[in-house]
């Protein structure tokens, strides 16, 4: 049985043209700064997100700990959206390897506005001594914010968002896994938001379909202390340009095929508006991700019967799951999925 995997855009293979390009990569000792490959795509993202350079790195998680370690002290505060990636699922490395604590902003659907930053801000009555609050150094924000369905953060909210956090002495990273998408979507370049920020994390093995490896951008001098801090982490590769070989590839040519995935994931939500038996928003849907709720039954039960039906969904909550569009998910695809959750929600 073909199997129709949307748990996540992440289970993508190589393309046989990536494979090639894998095979015929020229590489080096990256430890050593010897690998040509790995300097070309670090040029490559520096050039397209508006840094003065970039760091490849082996994950999603690595690059954004890596902004977050260099940017910060133990101790220190950094402000994030309550259902942030870097908070949620970067399994506590703040915590544990930052060693920073967190105030957390509650938005509806990981976009807020100065208003709601400038309320998190500490500002200490004047009885009490201000040296009470950790301080904040860093304000973590998320486009294409995962959780919040793949929204795409509005550039002028997002500069304004910026402009109160540098008047508030704070630096801004920004983890852009899926600024790919964003950009496809509000047909602006990346270097739109990210040329706004301090540092960028990015990612090459989801919507763009590369097997391995993320990067992290911001100035000389942030990414050589990165750089140290990824050798502390376990994060130096050696002859890695075979990775970075795909990532190049991905590039140059998976980035505007995107549009494709977010035709799909619409159609998707468009067609389980149509099942009583499920409640999805239409409207919503801006990029490749998709969230519905199961209202007859628990989600992990539809998932598991959509799974003997060859569809494979990744539940998220008692009564609701996630599909995500990607590089192996057709037309074809969609309809079958389509017709799998109308025989469940029917059945």
């Amino acid at each position: 049985m073909n199997v129709v995997d949307l748990r996540s855009d992440t289970v993508t293979r190589p393309t046989p043209a990536m494979r090639e390009a894998m095979a015929r990569a020229e590489v080096g000792d990256d430890v050593y700064r010897e690998d040509p490959t790995v300097r070309r795509l670090e040029e490559r993202v520096a050039e397209l997100l508006g840094q003065e350079a970039a760091l490849f790195v082996p994950s999603g998680t690595m690059a954004n700990q890596l902004a977050l370690r260099a940017q910060t002290e133990p101790g220190d505060e950094i402000l994030a959206e309550a259902q942030a990636h870097v908070l949620l699922f970067e399994r506590g490395a703040h915590a544990a390897l930052a060693g920073v604590t967190v105030q957390a902003i509650p938005t509806a659907a990981g976009v807020f506005g100065p208003e709601e930053l400038a309320r998190r801000l500490h500002q200490a009555p004047p009885r009490i001594p201000p040296d009470l609050f950790p301080p904040q150094r860093l304000l973590c924000l998320e486009n294409t914010h995962n959780s919040g369905g793949g929204t795409v953060w509005p550039l002028e909210t997002f500069r304004a968002v910026v402009g109160l956090a540098r008047e508030s002495g704070l630096r801004v990273h920004l983890d852009g896994a899926r600024i790919w998408n964003a950009a496809v979507a509000a047909g602006m370049p990346e270097r739109s938001w990210t040329g706004l920020c301090d540092s960028v994390a990015v990612c090459f093995s989801k919507g763009l379909g590369a097997p391995v490896g993320s990067a992290v951008a911001g100035s000389r001098a942030f990414v050589e202390r990165a750089r140290r801090f990824r050798g502390m982490y376990g994060g130096a590769m050696r002859q890695a340009g075979v990775l970075a070989a795909a990532a190049l590839y991905a590039l140059e040519h998976h980035r505007e095929r995107l549009a494709e995935d977010h035709r799909l994931a619409r159609k998707l939500a468009r067609g389980l508006a149509e099942l009583p038996a499920l409640a999805v928003e239409p409207e919503r849907v801006q990029t490749n991700i998709v969230y519905f709720r199961t209202l007859r039954m628990p989600a992990e039960a539809f998932a598991a019967r959509a799974q003997e039906e060859g569809v494979k969904v990744l539940p998220v909550g008692h009564d609701t799951i996630r599909c995500l569009t990607h590089l192996e998910v057709s037309e074809s695809d969609i309809d079958r999925a389509l017709a799998v959750f109308a025989k469940i929600a029917n059945g």
